[in-house]
């Protein structure tokens, strides 16, 4: 019985469980309440819209945000700046080769690589591995994470994920139909 004890206290306390001593804490978030803001820009206006995760995490050291990892399921890309036919055309293309090639890369994902504080209570730097279309490339970024809520705001260059209709970067003479390579996501989650 001494033996049971002695390793139930010696599994409580190298896994850090024991009195709070600090382990590391994953936080699913709620993806039914999380979403993701997308905003697209191009030479005449904007379009906007919606896409949301398949799955994502929060994991906490001591309370201190630590890692992250995320998967949005691209299949949900919705815009919500057009109605009807043109919201249609624009989602159908959106998802084609063209763009995200949601056939063959129905996920994107991404995974936190290293969370430095920003100095203020939930405000934290984060780098990150973004993958889409099957490309990964490193980015960095602001997140706010406190009382169950996340927040960032990233600016994408669409052409590190070999992302080129439309863009002036790799086209000439596109004129107003020229679609600018970055655009915004803003992440909102609830953990």
């Amino acid at each position: 019985m001494k033996n049971v004890f002695l390793s139930a206290f010696m599994f409580l306390f190298l896994t850090g469980v024991w009195a709070g001593n600090g382990g590391p804490s994953v936080k699913s978030i709620d993806v039914a309440a999380s979403v993701v803001n997308w905003k697209g820009y191009k030479v005449t206006g904007s379009h906007e819209g919606t896409l949301m995760f398949k799955s994502g995490s929060l994991t906490f050291t001591d309370d201190k945000l630590t890692g992250g990892d995320f998967v949005v399921n691209m299949n949900t890309l919705n815009c919500t700046d057009l109605k009807e036919g043109m919201k249609g055309k624009l989602e159908g293309h959106l998802k084609s080769a063209d763009f995200f090639g949601v056939d063959k890369n129905p996920e994107a994902s991404l995974k936190f690589t290293k969370v430095t504080s920003r100095g203020m209570a939930g405000e934290y730097k984060v780098v990150a591995n973004l993958t889409i279309k099957g490309i990964t490339k490193e980015i960095r970024f602001n997140v706010t994470a406190k009382d169950g809520m996340g927040s960032a705001a990233i600016k994408i260059d669409r052409s590190d994920f070999d992302i080129r209709y439309g863009s002036g970067s790799f086209f000439d003479n596109l004129g107003d139909k020229t679609i600018y390579d970055e655009f915004d996501l803003n992440i909102n989650v609830k953990f």
